[in-house]
């Protein structure tokens, strides 16, 4: 099994060592910030013996009860996914209903930041880690600011980015920031032998280093071998294309297959790509604008021809 240890240690043993209210781990997507940070609130409430770089344990209660996703001491804060209605919500936004209970109206958050740091710790410190710093609101950022400078019973607040420039100015100068950076192919195939994956060349040129994309491989390998059919279908005939598009539609995985199929089109002349995608961007749009699917894809196919100088 691997850990957050095995892959970004030297950082750990930063902040292991920290004693401020609020970090700032910035990176790209699916570098592994998150690992991070569920391994940072296991340092800060290990009652164990640390290792070498300074991580937890892995088998006091505290961090067993980390393992097992039942943490009393650890909150993660996420953009609402869905509207009130059930839908889609087309814009990333972490509300101040997140923070507040009383102003969370539709029920949108569980558990909010203000009431879950009242508790005391049933360990050493509770760790709210707010997944996506860039998407926190004026309000919601205003209110956490209050908590960030005075946190209750020692709370520690860790922020994840991917553009530090989206972050509100505010909360990048309470904190102290590291970044998560991608590692090499080599460690990156290590990982995947210790999680029992046989490593390939197209995963892990894929991956880029980002640990992230390591941790559920099958539906990556299953969206690349999507790109590569479509992409294919394109110059056999219109029909086949439309055909791919019509099976690409019903197992689209809106946080997989947009990369992928770039990641696809990656050794194309730059304006083909350019054209692509432009005409990707113009899918996911639709998409998210609730446009009807089927047609979405179609004239995405037709699109995508256009691009490839197959029309």
């Amino acid at each position: 099994m691997t850990t957050a240890a095995d892959l970004h240690g030297p950082l750990l043993e930063q902040t292991g060592a920290f004693r401020g209210n609020a970090l700032l781990l910035t990176g790209p997507a699916r570098v592994g910030k998150l690992d991070v940070a569920r391994a940072v609130a296991a340092q800060h409430n290990c009652a164990g013996q640390r290792g070498m770089y300074g991580e937890a344990c892995g088998t006091c209660p505290s961090c067993r009860a980390l393992a097992a996703g039942a943490h009393p001491d650890l909150l993660l804060v996420e953009p609402r996914a869905t509207t009130s209605t059930g839908k889609a919500a087309r814009r990333k936004l972490i509300p101040i209903g997140a923070v507040l209970s009383a102003r969370d109206k539709a029920r949108e958050y569980e558990t909010h930041v203000f009431e879950f740091l009242e508790v005391r710790p049933t360990f050493n410190r509770r760790v709210v880690i707010v997944q996506g710093a860039e998407y926190l609101g004026p309000e919601a950022a205003n209110a956490l600011l209050k908590l960030v400078e005075e946190p209750p019973h020692g709370a520690l607040f860790v922020f994840l980015a991917e553009d530090l420039r989206a972050v509100l100015p505010t909360i990048v100068s309470r904190s102290a920031r590291l970044t998560v950076t991608p590692i090499s192919d080599p460690a990156l195939e290590r990982a995947l032998l210790r999680a029992g994956q046989e490593p390939d060349a197209e995963l892990v040129a894929f991956a880029a280093g980002r640990t992230g994309v390591l941790h559920d491989p099958e539906p990556v390998r299953s969206a690349l071998q999507d790109a590569r059919e479509l992409t294919n279908a394109l110059g056999e005939s219109l029909l086949g294309a439309l055909e791919a598009a019509e099976a690409l539609e019903k197992r689209f995985d809106p946080a997989w297959h947009p990369e992928t199929l770039r990641f696809t089109w990656r050794d194309q002349p730059p304006h083909v790509r350019a054209r692509a995608d432009t005409a990707l961007t113009a899918l996911q749009e639709a998409l998210e604008a609730y446009a009807s699917p089927s047609l979405s894809f179609q004239v995405f196919a037709l699109a995508l021809r256009d691009a490839f100088g197959h029309a």
